[in-house]
Formats: structure tokens, sequence, C-alpha cells
């Protein structure tokens, strides 16, 4: 039999170690960059913040009242500048989710105006209480990876909301944390607590557990306030999430192409500007993509052209070597239920397979309205699968056991094995709450569905699991720092 393989040197041996999707070739992305860099160059963005229309008419753009046309060598600049590997740390200092290359992270979404209590199934305004459970299951469980709110607080003041949610996440977790700042003042607060918990700002600095979550309003238009926290971040070198919200057919053109090429442009402002406040800034990229249903207005979470658009902007993203933000793991459902689970598995293999390097959104029901901890705990089993999948078949001596076979010849079984017991484990994926019983075994434990088994999980996890604490001196700096935002 012939072989390519070489068997003086292993220089040539090519080796696809993880499955990953790749939907757009190289030159598809470049082509979309390059189209990218002309709508900036020559439509422009509307920049709404007088002292960043500054920063880049001193950088060699064009200006003309708002309106400000970015010449192409000076996004092409910005790229190379902002890093191509952005690490975020957990609340100890550990490096916990290193963003580089096709590493995949998973967690849940935020700012939903309902969830669903895990102990009652009622609909309701979200509390602070809300956040601390989200917190905790979050915490244990073990394909999450980051963790949001999932649901902003409404029994604290509106202003400092997220001020609040930031502090009830950061003392019950010891996960990275992404936070949304509705502006520089909370964005401040917020600061202020996490260098509280690292030490001093230059032990976040070195250490960051915590990453802005700044958005854009999309069309190529940046508010003031908006530009306004992408420099905060940048001065104060806080790792920041410059993401866009488009939706296909109204707010960008309805071809996913065309909808990459606004997104593109909409985040190259935001990376352009933190690299001119301060060169190797770390920023992410990436957007929301949805439809509008015409007949109910609503937006879809739960559509394929999320995740359709989302691997596109990744596969570009990673072409730039600008770690990404996607969208995965909510649904248009409203109860769990069979559409649920389809429409949260479905995108959350498809970000992962994508190589999209921060993954949001698990949690959310009914378009992004109601937070469901529920779903967080279905969707870390489908985050273990679809781990397993991106791991792929590891190819070595050891593994292909040519050894093994010979000892036990044909006929033969393999438990006996010490090759058995050293990776049965370790190569094959095992289930949590999906049920793989003999059904005699299943009727005997109360012939639970999925979603019973979810919520026992659930509940389980937040009346017995315990996270680190803080230090009672760090809890009352961050009580201080509250009190101060909230005016008392």
């Amino acid at each position: 039999m012939n072989t390519t393989k070489s068997h003086y040197t292993r220089a040539n041996y090519a080796v696809n170690q993880t499955t990953v999707w790749e939907m757009l070739s190289e030159d598809q992305c470049e082509e979309l960059f390059m189209t990218a860099l002309e709508v900036l160059e020559r439509t422009g963005s509307e920049i709404q913040n007088e002292e960043a229309r500054g920063i880049f008419e001193k950088a060699g753009c064009w200006v003309d009242g708002n309106r400000v046309r970015i010449p192409s060598a000076l996004s092409e600049w910005a790229v190379r500048s902002a890093p191509s590997r952005v690490t975020v740390c957990d609340r100890n200092g550990k490096r916990a989710l290193n963003l580089e290359t096709t590493n995949a992270y998973y967690g849940p979404g935020q700012g939903n105006v309902y969830v669903l209590d895990p102990m009652t199934g009622e609909r309701r305004k979200p509390v602070k209480g809300d956040v601390v459970k989200t917190a905790m299951v979050c915490d244990g469980l073990q394909n999450i990876d980051f963790v949001m709110n999932n649901g902003l607080p409404t029994d604290v003041k509106e202003s400092t909301a997220e001020v609040h949610a930031f502090e009830a996440l950061v003392t019950n977790t010891s996960k990275p944390i992404i936070q949304a700042i509705p502006g520089v003042k909370q964005a401040q607060a917020i600061l202020d607590i996490a260098t509280a918990v690292a030490g001093s700002l230059k032990e976040f600095q070195k250490n960051p557990f915590a990453v802005f979550q700044i958005e854009t309003e999309g069309t190529l238009v940046h508010s003031d306030e908006t530009l306004a926290k992408v420099m905060f971040a940048a001065q104060n070198r806080v790792p920041y999430i410059y993401a866009t919200k488009l939706i296909a057919g109204e707010t960008s053109p309805a071809t996913p192409a065309g909808a990459i090429v606004v997104a593109l442009a909409d985040v190259l402002v935001g990376i352009v500007l933190g690299q001119l406040v301060r060169q190797g800034a770390p920023v992410i990229a990436g957007g929301f993509f949805t439809i509008k249903n015409q007949e109910t207005g609503i937006l879809s979470y739960g559509a394929p052209e999320i995740s359709l658009m989302g691997t596109g902007m990744a596969n570009v993203l990673r072409f730039l070597r600008i770690p990404s933000f996607g969208f995965a793991g909510a649904t248009d459902a409203k109860v769990s239920d069979a559409q649920m689970g389809l429409e949260a598995a479905f995108s959350i293999l498809h970000a992962g397979m994508s190589g999209t390097s921060l993954i949001y959104g698990c949690g959310q029901l009914e378009y992004g309205q109601t937070g469901s901890v529920e779903l967080l705990v279905m969707g870390d089993e489908v985050m273990g699968m679809t781990r397993r999948m991106m791991k792929g078949v590891e190819v070595n001596e050891e593994r292909m056991a040519r050894g093994v076979i010979d000892a036990v010849q044909p006929g033969g079984h393999y438990l006996g094995e010490e090759h058995t017991l050293t990776y049965f484990r370790t190569e094959t994926w095992w289930p949590t709450v999906m049920n793989r019983a003999r059904i005699a075994d299943w009727e005997a434990n109360g012939s639970k569905s999925l979603g019973q088994r979810v919520k026992e999980k659930t509940q389980s996890i937040i009346n017995t699991h315990q996270s680190g604490k803080l230090s009672a001196e760090v809890l009352s700096k961050i009580k201080a720092i509250l009190d101060k935002a909230d005016g008392r």
C-alpha cells in the first residue's frame, strides 16, 4: 500500500487536533475585511463624542461635523496593534480564559427584564438575589467558563443596577465576569470593586478577572457615551468587548455578507479608537445578529441566521487575529420544552465549532426577555458534548493501540486491558442530566423527564453549592463603594 506518511520526519505531518467549522475561506474573509475598510473610508461613521472626533482627526481621519472617515491604513494599523490574544483570569488570579486561536468559552446572557424563578417557576422581574443564584449555578457548572447577570436587578437603584449586579457576581463566584457598563460613572465604580478584590489597580491589570461589555448602536452610529466607555477602558487597560447588534434587512443589509461588512465596520471603530488611546489595549470584537419576525415584531434569539452570521463574523475576526464575541444558547421558547432544547443546542454547537472566543447568551428564554438558570444547566450539558466533539480524534502510537489489538486477538475483549482503564474515562463524554439508564431503572427512579432532572440539579446547586468567599476586609471595601455609588 502506498502512503504519503514520511518515515524520516514529522515536519510536514498535518494534524487536525480540533474540529473547527471554517465557513469562510481566507479569500472570503479578506474580501469582507477590505469591503469594511472601504465603507469606513468612503461612507464613514457617525462619531457623536467630541473627544473621540479630536483623537480621530489628530490621527489623520477626515472629520466633517459628526461624520468621520477613517483611512484604510489606520484601520489596518489598529488591527495589527491590538493583541491577537487576550488572557482573562479568575478572581484568584489564575489564568482561566485564553482568548486565542480557536479556543471557545461559554457563559450566560445579561439584561433580560424577567426571570423564571428556579424554585417556583414564576415569571417575574429579577431581583439581586436572582443574580446571586446565577453566580452560584455558574460556579457549580463545569462547562460554564464565565458569568453575566442573566437578569438586571430591579430591587436596587436603576442607575446603579449594573454595579449591584457586578457585586453579586464577584462575591458569589470566582469565575471571570463579563460586565456591561451603562456609563463611565458606573464603569468607575465597577473598576473600584475589581481593584478592591485584586488588591490594587496594577494587580487587576496584570490579572484581569472582569471584562467590560460595550455595545454600539449599530448602523455605523457610535454615541457619545459608548465611545466614552471605550476610552475609559483603554485608558485603564481593562479588557473590553466592542460589539454591535444588527437586524438583517432592517439595520443592516438582508444578506449575511452585507451584515458582516456593517458589523466589521462598526467594531473597527471601537478597535481603532482604543488603540489610538492606548496602543495594545486588550479588545474583543463581535456582535449579535438576528432577524425580525414580521408577523409578531419579535427579534428572534433562536433563528439559524444568528449562528450563520455569527460564524462568519468569528471566521473573519480569527483571520484578523482579533478575539471574538458571539451569541448562543438562547431560545424563542417560553418554557422548558423541546423547542428550547433544539434551538439552544444547535447554536451552542455551531458557536463552539466556529471557534468563537467568548460565547454568551445561554439561559435566555422568550427571545431574550426571560432568564432561566435551568436553561443554563441544560446548556452546560450540551457544552460538554460539544467540547468532546471539538476535541476530535488524537492520533499517536499509544492511542492507535496496535499492541493492545494484537494482545487481545480476534474475538477477544478489551475490558481487562490497562489501555482501557487508562483511556475510557478521558476519551468518553459522560452525561450529568441526560439519562442512559435501562428503562426498568429509569422507572424505578420516578420516570423523570429531562426537564425534571434539570430542575432538580438546578435546585441542588442553589441549595448546596459553596463558592469561595471574599474576606471581611474586601467585603467592607465593596460595601463602601456601593454606598458611594448609591449616594448614601
